[in-house]
């Protein structure tokens, strides 16, 4: 999530950022001003050059000296050496693995543009994924609808016996390195056989292809005892998402819905602004002109001294509403109200009555998707269902590189208690696996049934855990989730996608 810019007009800036490559790696240039009294750092090993390898190297790690959420304790240029790495994601790992990081960080990446465009909601993949269940079977988890997969009639809960001629065992290194590169890697095609519900077999064959994202995969609305509990499977938080909720919302209004049930198991998470719209249309209506979060910038953004933004640059209207040619530089990032890194609750649609809301979530629910929960954890009655989740606080904005996009952690965002610190992930009120076996909606499914349950008892049913044995496989459910990390291809960030004040 790019926070608080616009995505068109900053393409347009990446494509300037690419003519002025070069000069964003001369170390005069790229280096903070020195303090009196401090050590200036001098770059011995940043020739000059025309490598185009050394010369993004160089800009990765000169982008992080300035941005980076851990940038304090870097080391020097010469020291960390980036044209030593043999990759560009080799690097990145030499960044994450630094002391000044805490080991904190498993979120930095480099993208060819992919993520942008996911964002946006358009995709070019088939459209769907898979996981194995409580008995070690490989099964479709979601279908994107009017995805390539979806036209070819993939369900969730279908059971996948072959990818591309090869097995589905969770047990063979071999099928999970052949589920990889079938599901998700860049092949056009990929050719499966499934078993149904009812039984029968078939042979599919996916084309890749582009379709829109609709990130709103399910909702209903259930009647228990007096109340109207609705319930809404939101799987990415893209840019486009805001009619599809509205559309959901509207219709929760009109039955009366009281309790809502929020289905992030598999959402990793995508813009901070939808973000914040989904949190407007939950939250009370007595929370309006409250704050709701805080975003905090790395103390060098905040001070000033990221000079090396200046060569990200785009243009945008300025607050005299003229168009001009500004940079990532020109930008506050105090986290102050003023300077527009403190949000303010404001109501959106006419779900007005929600007393509690039950968050269905699992170790891939990331990023947007926790800071909804935690902005609204402060102001209403939350329920966690599932397990604990993936733990990233923090968020960025894309830096353009030559052809790429560097993903760095810049800031984090804590709620209107200051509370953010989630790294670990957040711990769940009811701990339960996900059942693959069940289709979205279905009121057997686990944590569906589990959010029913307190509905109406108000408290949850008396087993704690799922973790037993599997009576058909004898496999831990620990062992099957450390499977399905290896399967756990889906986006995981908060992407800054709001428009910044000018400082």
């Amino acid at each position: 999530m790019f926070r608080k810019i616009n995505v068109q007009q900053i393409s347009l800036g990446f494509l300037i950022a690419v003519a002025g490559f070069t000069t964003s790696c001369k170390k005069n240039s790229s280096q903070p001003e020195a303090e009196a009294g401090a050590v200036v750092e001098s770059n011995n090993l940043q020739t000059t050059t025309t490598n185009r390898d050394y010369l993004t190297k160089d800009s990765i790690f000169l982008y992080a000296k300035q941005t980076y959420f851990w940038n304090v304790g870097m080391p020097s240029y010469d020291t960390f050496n980036p044209r030593k790495y043999a990759s560009n994601d080799a690097e990145l790992a030499g960044l994450k693995a630094l002391a000044s990081t805490g080991g904190k960080d498993k979120y930095s990446f480099i993208d060819d543009g992919s993520v942008a465009s996911q964002l946006s909601g358009v995709s070019g993949d088939y459209g769907f994924s898979a996981n194995f269940d409580a008995s070690n079977l490989l099964r479709v988890k979601f279908v994107y609808p009017n995805s390539p997969a979806d036209l070819k009639g993939l369900k969730r809960g279908y059971l996948i016996t072959r990818v591309n001629g090869g097995g589905v065992s969770r047990s063979s290194q071999t099928d999970i390195d052949n589920l990889n590169n079938g599901i998700f890697g860049s092949n056009p095609t990929i050719t499966m056989t499934v078993a149904k519900p009812d039984v029968t077999s078939q042979d599919l064959v996916i084309t890749r292809g582009s379709y829109t994202i609709n990130p709103v995969l399910f909702t209903k609305t259930y009647t228990v005892g007096a109340k109207k509990i609705g319930y809404i499977v939101f799987n990415s938080f893209t840019t486009n998402a805001a009619a599809f909720l509205d559309a959901a919302f509207a219709k929760f209004a009109s039955d009366g819905v009281t309790e809502l049930v929020v289905d992030l198991r598999y959402n990793g998470g995508g813009s901070v602004a939808t973000s914040e719209l989904f949190t407007n249309l939950i939250a009370p209506p007595a929370q309006n002109g409250k704050v709701m979060y805080t975003t905090y910038w790395t103390k060098t953004m905040q001070d000033e001294k990221a000079t090396i933004l200046s060569n990200q640059k785009f243009y945008a209207k300025g607050n005299d509403n003229i168009t001009r040619l500004y940079s990532l530089f020109d930008y506050s990032y105090k986290p102050t109200m003023a300077a527009g890194n403190q949000e303010i609750f404001a109501k959106r649609g006419s779900l007005n009555g929600l007393t509690r809301v039950y968050f269905l979530v699992a170790s891939g629910t990331a990023s947007a998707s926790e800071l909804l929960i935690n902005n609204l954890k402060p102001v209403m009655d939350v329920k966690l269902i599932g397990r604990k989740t993936y733990g990233k606080p923090v968020g960025f904005f894309s830096i353009r590189i030559d052809k790429n996009d560097l993903y760095i952690p810049q800031f984090q965002t804590k709620n209107q208690l200051d509370q953010g610190d989630y790294f670990d992930g957040m711990a769940v009120d009811k701990d339960i696996a996900d059942d693959l076996t069940k289709d979205f909606g279905d009121t057997s499914e686990a944590m569906l049934a589990q959010a029913l349950y307190y509905s109406a008892n108000s408290n949850f049913t008396s087993y704690l855990k799922d973790n037993s044995l599997s009576s058909t496989s004898g496999s831990s459910r620990v062992l099957i989730d450390n499977a399905n990390e290896k399967l756990d291809h889906e986006f995981k960030g908060m992407i800054e996608t709001r428009k910044l004040k000018m400082k």
